[in-house]
């Protein structure tokens, strides 16, 4: 309430008007702020009130500590480094109590429980059910609590199991904590070190304004996530999706039509199942379970995704075809490989072949007709590979394609030498000539065309080399590409072929 100044005027009448009606605004406002929202309401109903677009906190009775809206698990596990599926693993596991799960790797696991308490248990229960199914997983965790999910997970690797759940109470148990369990740079815990920082608490106590100028607005930023001061925004888990359909014939069936019959419906359902999530997949099993016999395994492997239904139950009927069954089948079982996002695109203007055309729409499909008829061994890709030995500049690799059949050429590696220098046809033991007067021939004299190209070393793996390769024209104008090994008795060697 502003104090009351008499006046001294003649304008003393219109002071005191104006003085009176301040107080009455000062007075209600004053009983709006001593009572709570609801109390507020009854006092001026007609009253709109007006906030800033900002965080507003729940309304909490006089004296009680502030509650967090959220309450993290923080699991830190001492078996690291461990392997991706099996941190999978357990976040499938701990989706069972919340599904606000979030990986942290190699080690870390996050959980949100604020609302799930009461299902377990209490944080006591919930706390002893986590740690059963960490061990059911051979794997040795530490349980934090905290308000925020990045002190719960510092907590735990700090190798403290304790429990905050008020955020009053959270600066005070972070302080004691050292500043390596926040996993910053070396460099940047060794700036801190000599300037007598270890701890959290420590760090929690310098300038905002000259961290943030020395460091970067980054730390800054984690420390603000670490106590609430700013969301800590974290990405869910959601486990990999497969799909498994099991099918028990009516009788047992010897005949590959009847079967592949018999699988028709659970290969609509695996397609309308990968419509709906707009995917496909470059995998397929068939498990062809018999009364005595071990299940015969139908491995079908395409060249980019599918999701028609038709088109798989060609190719796996293609497949089926080459299989001897040791007995007639009794049940059906289909499993499908990793769920693949489809890429949705639109056909090349131009013909395969013609102004860059890409290689056609039908060009996985012939790959996997190829494939389904000889086997996956029959059909492959070429890659080129860093070397410099010709025999070890290119391996063998799956015709992997996309939707529009292009070939993935994300991990290709361009070969160092300039175009047309070296041949593609490569013969898979070099040839020995013959010669004559030093050198080479085949059917007859070879003309060698250019400089040689000096290839030599491959120690470290017991292939060392020393050789002089050449560009040679034979007597019917073939070019081809031989080499002359440097050490005696310094032999002429046939290696490749030009197109």
């Amino acid at each position: 309430m502003q104090p009351r100044v008499t006046p001294t005027t003649e304008a003393a009448a219109a002071t005191d008007a104006h003085a009176a009606s301040a107080t009455e605004a000062a007075r209600l406002s004053a009983a709006e702020v001593a009572q709570p929202p609801s109390a507020a309401a009854a006092v001026r109903p007609s009253a709109r009130k007006v906030t800033a677009l900002r965080k507003v906190d729940r309304w909490q009775p006089s004296g009680a500590p502030a509650v967090a809206a959220e309450l993290w698990v923080g699991v830190h596990l001492a078996n690291a480094p461990l392997p991706a599926l099996l941190l999978e693993r357990l976040a499938r596991r701990a989706q069972r109590f919340t599904p606000r799960v979030s990986l942290v790797p190699p080690d870390g696991l996050l959980l949100e429980v604020k609302g799930s308490l009461h299902l377990f248990g209490g944080v006591e229960g919930l706390r002893d059910s986590l740690a059963r199914e960490c061990a059911a997983l051979e794997l040795k965790p530490i349980l934090a609590l905290a308000p925020t999910p990045l002190a719960a997970l510092v907590t735990a690797r700090a190798g403290k199991s304790s429990v905050v759940r008020e955020l009053s109470q959270l600066i005070g148990q972070l302080a004691p904590l050292p500043l390596i369990a926040l996993r910053w740079s070396q460099e940047t815990l060794e700036r801190l070190a000599h300037m007598g920082v270890r701890t959290i608490g420590q760090v929690l106590r310098l300038p905002r304004a000259g961290f943030a100028k020395r460091f970067g607005t980054e730390l800054l930023l984690a420390l603000d996530r670490l106590t609430g001061r700013h969301a800590d925004l974290r990405d869910r888990f959601h486990a990999r999706e497969r799909f498994r359909r099991k099918l028990d014939l009516t009788y047992e069936m010897e005949k590959h039509d009847s079967i592949l019959t018999a699988l028709t419906p659970l290969l609509q359902e695996l397609g309308k199942f990968l419509q709906s999530r707009q995917c496909g997949i470059a995998q397929l099993e068939c498990l062809l379970m018999h009364r005595n016999a071990p299940a015969t395994s139908c491995m079908l492997r395409l060249a980019a995704p599918a999701a028609d239904a038709d088109r798989l139950r060609e190719l796996l009927g293609e497949r089926l075809n080459l299989i001897v069954l040791p007995e007639p089948v009794q049940s059906c079982e289909l499993r499908s490989g990793e769920l693949l996002r489809s890429a949705l695109s639109s056909s090349s203007l131009w013909q395969p072949g013609e102004h860059g055309g890409c290689a056609g729409v039908e060009a996985p499909g012939l790959i996997e007709r190829l494939r389904a008829r000889l086997g996956p061994e029959a059909v492959y890709s070429l890659q080129v590979s860093a070397g410099h030995r010709p025999e070890n500049t290119w391996s063998v690799t799956e015709p992997v394609g996309s939707v529009t059949g292009r070939v993935n050429r994300s991990g290709a590696v361009r070969p160092p030498w300039p175009p047309f220098c070296r041949p593609l046809w490569l013969l898979s033991t070099p040839q020995l000539l013959s010669k004559r007067d030093g050198l080479p021939r085949r059917r007859g004299p070879l003309r060698l065309l250019g400089d040689p190209e000096r290839i030599e070393t491959g120690w470290w793996d017991g292939g060392d080399i020393e050789r002089d390769y050449y560009v040679a024209l034979d007597i019917h104008g073939v070019r081809l590409w031989v080499f002359r090994e440097r050490v005696a008795p310094h032999s002429w060697f046939l290696h490749g072929v030009f197109g």
